[in-house]
């Protein structure tokens, strides 16, 4: 099944950047911040319209819109305010970087943003990561990874000239045949399990072929790649693998599970419930929300307010849409 994709945030019609700009200037000049006024605004924008309205601030008044929030915004709501206010692919490499700096590197975060995106979105995180760091995003993962976790990880990042995530091939079914049956051979058929041709056809197939391999893949060995995956793979490469199967299948299912789990547990992981809500509103939040009802029973809008407050849970419920 091909699955819907439904944003939550679409942009306003009869946009006028100028006029947003003086209304935020409006709403951090003088006394007190009007915050209401700031998610209003900003929630409702898209992304590019947001990028306009920071270069009309600076064309107007000669300042940086996003420095100007930060100065007047604090804790999770200058948080979501600052992600809503960089381009896409900005505010991911800046996401992946942070999770890849200091101690430690926070392999979740890696597998969220790296193993549930199109070819296209990749190519577009690699390039801009590169610009912004003045080195490659496959050299930075290769030096904080390890094993076939590594291997999977650079694959999809590195792509040849016919590229990893081959998004604009048609589906073709006999070489779906082909891959699932390498795929059972380089599994369930013979002891231990050879991770490479795993992570080869996971990393370089895009999504629709996925679809057709998997379906094979079932008829074949008489179970789903999931259960195959959990059965014979361990570690991050099995989370990172589990991640591209069930993206292929429902990605919004997939993201409604990871921000319960940001939520669960004694503290909420902030940075994983904004990066999410964020990041997907103008491409498949309404479906994730969907989604959410539907596995969990509960509003997302609901559980949302339970785990945050403020500003911060008002500029989250904003950009979830109506309910």
């Amino acid at each position: 099944m091909s699955y819907h994709r439904e944003p939550t945030v679409f942009g306003v019609p009869n946009f006028n950047a100028a006029e947003d700009a003086a209304a935020l200037r409006g709403a951090m000049k003088g006394f007190g911040t009007d915050e209401q006024a700031i998610i209003e605004i900003l929630t409702t924008r898209s992304n590019a319209q947001r990028q306009a309205i920071a270069q009309a601030f600076t064309h107007e008044y000669g300042r940086d819109i996003i420095e100007d929030l930060k100065s007047e915004l604090g804790g999770h709501f200058e948080d979501v305010i600052v992600a809503l206010m960089l381009p896409p692919e900005e505010y991911l490499c800046k996401e992946l970087h942070n999770c890849m700096d200091g101690m430690g590197t926070d392999e979740h975060t890696l597998v969220e943003i790296l193993c549930t995106r199109t070819k296209k979105e990749i190519a577009a995180i690699v390039a801009t990561y590169e610009q912004m760091y003045n080195r490659p995003l496959a050299e930075h993962m290769c030096s904080e990874t390890s094993g076939d976790f590594r291997r999977l990880l650079t694959l999809i990042v590195t792509s040849s000239p016919q590229g990893a995530r081959d998004e604009e091939a048609g589906v073709n079914p006999a070489r779906a045949q082909e891959a699932a049956q390498q795929l059972y051979d380089a599994g369930e058929a013979k002891w231990g399990t050879d991770e490479e041709i795993f992570n080869k056809i996971l990393a370089h197939e895009s999504f629709g072929q996925l679809r057709l391999i998997f379906e094979a893949y079932k008829n074949i060995a008489g179970r789903t790649i999931e259960q195959a995956i959990k059965a014979e793979i361990g570690g991050e490469l099995k989370e990172a693998l589990s991640a591209i199967v069930e993206c292929v299948e429902n990605a919004a299912a997939w993201f409604a599970q990871r921000i319960r789990a940001a939520m669960e547990g004694a503290g909420t992981e902030d940075k994983t419930l904004i990066r999410i809500i964020v990041s997907r509103a103008e491409i498949d939040l309404g479906s994730i929300k969907q989604e959410y009802e539907r596995i969990y029973d509960k509003t997302l809008e609901s559980d949302l307010k339970n785990e945050t407050s403020g500003d911060y849970k008002r500029a989250l419920v904003a950009l979830l849409g109506p309910a």
